[in-house]
């Protein structure tokens, strides 16, 4: 039987948000949204341990007030890949968990279904989840699609539609969704390499993995589509906080 993997997961919680400066601390139904997420992510059958990356003395503060794990990063990293490979850097673990730290109604579940691949076999490097999206959101460039080989690794993403059927032959699309789970050692790796042609042209991270040549396994998740909201601006978090409502969270 093989020795057991550490698994932790880590919320990059960026103060500083281009669109919407300091949505980690803003309340949803008398929370702020990075408890949220913690709480959510806390819920997960794999994770050993469970940490926020932050770069705010009042996030980390938050974090510590309601009992959460934080560890302080540098500001100006460019990435939540880049913040993540620093706070894990001495922290013993095998296999890290990118969780987004801006969707409160995230569902535990999409962790555990990215991280039993890897758990099952060693020689995955990376993985991550998609899912099946209706026709209003195929031309929206902030729905961000995947398309995958034969055996469910990414042969691409893209804020166009992929694939395009040109004869209109139906066709299922399927949007990335944005949790990523690494090898400790491949976070490293890829996190030192510079950012790559298409990487810059798409905005999309994840590309640079495959334009170095190394691949991602990708998992249907079974969760449904509110677990992805996520929160941009102050009318998401007025949505979010409905929907709370109306599922009557607490």
């Amino acid at each position: 039987m093989s020795e057991k993997q550490k698994v932790i997961g880590v919320i990059p919680a960026r103060f500083g948000s281009s669109r919407f400066p300091g949505k980690v601390l803003k309340e949803i139904a008398g929370k702020p949204m990075i408890q949220w997420v913690y709480e959510q992510a806390n819920k997960s059958q794999l994770l050993d341990e469970l940490f926020v990356a932050v770069d705010n003395e009042s996030v980390y503060k938050c974090v510590v007030g309601f009992g959460g794990k934080a560890v302080m990063t540098k500001v100006d990293h460019q990435s939540g890949t880049d913040r993540i490979a620093e706070a894990v850097e001495n922290i013993e673990a095998d296999i890290i968990v990118n969780i987004q730290g801006d969707q409160p109604l995230f569902d535990s579940n999409m962790i555990d279904e990215a991280v039993k691949p890897m758990l099952n076999d060693i020689t995955i490097q990376m993985s991550t989840l998609k899912t099946k999206i209706g026709e209003e959101d195929y031309a929206d460039p902030a729905v961000v699609k995947v398309v995958v080989d034969e055996d469910d690794f990414a042969l691409y993403f893209s804020r166009s539609l992929i694939p395009y059927s040109r004869d209109n032959v139906e066709v299922e699309i399927f949007e990335h969704v944005g949790l990523y789970v690494y090898r400790k050692d491949f976070l490293f790796t890829i996190s030192e390499l510079p950012q790559t042609y298409l990487e810059k042209i798409e905005m999309l991270e994840q590309l640079r993995v495959l334009e170095k040549g190394y691949k991602i396994k990708v998992i249907e998740t079974k969760s449904d589509s509110t677990s992805g909201i996520s929160v941009d601006t102050p009318e998401d978090l007025a949505k979010v906080e409905k929907i709370i409502q109306e599922m009557n969270l607490s």
